[in-house]
């Protein structure tokens, strides 16, 4: 780990299922020692900005999430640039948001343009919810927010500077590709889409598809895979019998998590969540 982690650096997304409030629980388990860390669905990225490894490989699926990363660490200033013509209002949102309808006009954007525009709808849409419909289509309301931090330049060059001065390898692809190509010694983190725990509770339109109970098994044969391989890995997922199921073989460490996404707003609380590790 870096010796002196810059406390600017942090999650520039809001992001269903981010880890900001668990730090405190999950750090605690981390192995004491990590040269190399992983992190294949690495969403908002909050333990990955919490620990600032030296070297990380850093993947999600959604392209737009990984457009952004990528933005930061190449076209810092001029996504905030860019990011400073945009305006919380509604009518400006929803014609913003409507840019991917086209989709000949949206293959025209730059990077950057891309880029402010998934930071300025995660900002001002309902709830920080990234979701897009099966078109992948980003459909999220307007939050109606007083005063949302649409331009948070500190944050921003602080992550440029942190992918610029550790060695960040930024990706999209299958989580099992890089899985499988990671080298010896490395620690991985996984927090992917969590099973439902009702048949009304799964959230997967963070990107077209979704994450089934077979996506489920898949993954917990990777990780059995990386265990044979000698590798530490901490895996994050909802307690449900089947996950418990799946995992019986390794450490299971019940956690209370906040339920942040919810129409319902009754239904936001404490949740039983896992943490799943094959070390001690």
């Amino acid at each position: 780990m870096k010796k002196s982690k810059n406390k600017l650096v942090a999650p520039v997304l809001k992001w269903v299922g981010g880890k900001r409030q668990l730090l405190d629980t999950l750090i605690p388990l981390l192995p004491p020692r990590i040269t190399t860390y992983c992190e294949p669905f690495v969403g908002g990225g909050a333990l990955l900005f919490a620990l600032q490894p030296n070297t990380a490989y850093v993947n999600d699926i959604n392209v737009d999430l990984i457009r952004v990363y990528n933005v930061i660490k190449n076209d810092v200033e001029f996504l905030i640039t860019a990011l400073q013509d945009y305006k919380n209002e509604a009518d400006f949102f929803y014609a913003v948001r409507d840019w991917d309808r086209d989709k000949e006009r949206y293959s025209s954007l730059s990077d950057v343009q891309k880029a402010a525009r998934i930071l300025y709808l995660n900002k001002t849409c309902y709830n920080g919810l990234f979701r897009v419909n099966n078109a992948g289509e980003f459909n999220s309301p307007f939050g109606n927010y007083r005063n949302p931090n649409i331009v948070n330049a500190p944050t921003l060059r602080a992550v440029n500077s942190y992918f610029n001065t550790a060695t960040v390898h930024i990706t999209s692809l299958d989580y099992a590709e890089v899985l499988k190509t990671l080298p010896k010694g490395t620690f991985v983190y996984l927090d992917p889409p969590y099973d439902p725990v009702s048949d009304t509770s799964s959230f997967t339109g963070y990107s077209k598809g979704g994450f089934n109970r077979d996506d489920q098994i898949r993954l917990r044969e990777c990780c059995d895979d990386l265990n044979t391989r000698g590798l530490k890995f901490m895996l994050s997922n909802s307690a449900t019998d089947f996950i418990k199921e799946q995992y019986s073989a390794y450490h299971i460490t019940i956690v209370q998590a906040k339920r942040a996404i919810n129409s319902d707003s009754t239904k936001r609380g404490e949740v039983d969540e896992v943490v799943v590790r094959n070390y001690e």
